[in-house]
Order: C-alpha cells, then structure tokens, then sequence
C-alpha cells in the first residue's frame, strides 16, 4: 500500500487501495525520471483519485521550489454529468449496472473535497471528452489516468492526450481487465495497434509507455 493511503482516506468506492498504489507508483516513476509535462485525468469524478495526484504534485513542487524546475500542474476533465451514452461496444451481462447518467458528481463536491483537504484546486474543465479541442489540453503531459468506462470515452481520452505525451510517459487505464466494461480493453487495444507503446497490466490497470 503507498504510504498516502496510511494517512488519508478515500472519498468515495470507485476504485480500491491497491489500485491507487499502482497508479501514484506510476506518477512517481514519471518525476523521478523527469519526464517533462504535466499531469491529467479524464473522469475524475469527485476527486478520488485527483486528491491523491494533487498530493504527490504538492510535494514534488514544494522540493523543486528553489530550483529552475518548472512546478507540475494537474488537469482534470469530467462531464459531472455521470456516464454518457452505452454503445453496443459496451454491452456485457455483468455490466448492467452501467447506465447514462450514473457515477453523477458534480464540480462543487470536487472544489469541496479539494477545501476540505487543504489542497490546491487542480484546473477543471468541464465537459464531455467530444467537446475537448486541443487548446484544452496542456500542451506537454508526463502523465494521465484515464477513467471512462465507456468505449468511446477511453477512445477519445487517447485521441486527446497521446499527441502531447512526452516519450516515456505513461498512461494508466482504469477497467482494463473488467468484465462490465469491455469497451475500454477494446479501446485500448485498437489504439495499441497503430500507436507503439509498452503494456503491462497490473491490478485491473492498463499502464502504457509511450516509445
């Protein structure tokens, strides 16, 4: 378990303990090799995981502010709107629960959990991912996590973000190996095809290397 996780508590179930240590061990891979850009997440939700991040970016900055090093910032996107439309791409028995509009969070309970943590507030954009143009991404990012559940929510967080991805920057995909989410291997996959990158899996999270 990271040791964030002995001294704060999850806000919400979306996702479990181990697979939060996977993904802060990522980002922190990503500062100690210094890989340039920013970091970005694409379904945040309420913040479960954006309090985390902002945790990790905080002390990162905090130890680089007397050097000439240029301070991380956290990106988060998220419709606050819950899930948008299944496609047929989606469609699993064991997924059922998985409907439009569930997994609903608004911007003010992310700005709350960010307050009462004491954290600086990361950049919010609200908005469905299809709305996202260029301009809305930082324009190089070290590291994201992609939480969509949805086909087409991963198809288009990748669309997004992989252009400014630095080479040997990471990206964490949440669901890879559900099965209630099939749509998200599917993504994955696909993008893999045309797009090299290292895969591993570890505890239900894609992590891709961009070469």
């Amino acid at each position: 378990m990271h040791e964030l996780l002995k001294r704060y508590s999850i806000v919400s179930d979306q996702i479990e303990p181990d697979e939060l240590t996977v993904i802060l061990r990522q980002l922190e891979v990503v500062l100690a090799n210094n890989i340039a850009g920013d970091v970005v997440e694409f379904g945040c939700y309420e913040g479960t995981t954006s309090l985390f991040l902002q945790r990790i970016l905080q002390r990162h900055n905090e130890k680089i502010a007397t050097s000439i090093a240029t301070k991380r910032m956290l990106h988060v996107y998220d419709s606050f709107a819950g899930l948008p439309l299944k496609s047929e791409k989606d469609r699993s028995p064991a997924g059922e629960q998985f409907k439009s509009g569930e997994l609903r969070a608004t911007k003010s309970q992310l700005i709350k959990h960010f307050k009462q943590a004491h954290l600086p507030l990361p950049i919010i954009h609200k908005a469905w991912f299809s709305q996202l143009i260029n301009h809305d991404l930082p324009p190089v990012i070290a590291f994201a996590f992609f939480d969509g559940d949805f086909y087409e929510s991963i198809k288009q967080s990748l669309q997004h973000v992989w252009p400014h991805i630095s080479k040997g920057g990471i990206v964490v995909v949440d669901d890879y190996q559900s099965e209630s989410l099939p749509g998200v291997r599917l993504a994955v996959d696909e993008w893999l095809r045309d797009h090299p990158a290292q895969i591993c899996v570890e505890a239900s999270l894609a992590l891709l290397v961009k070469q």
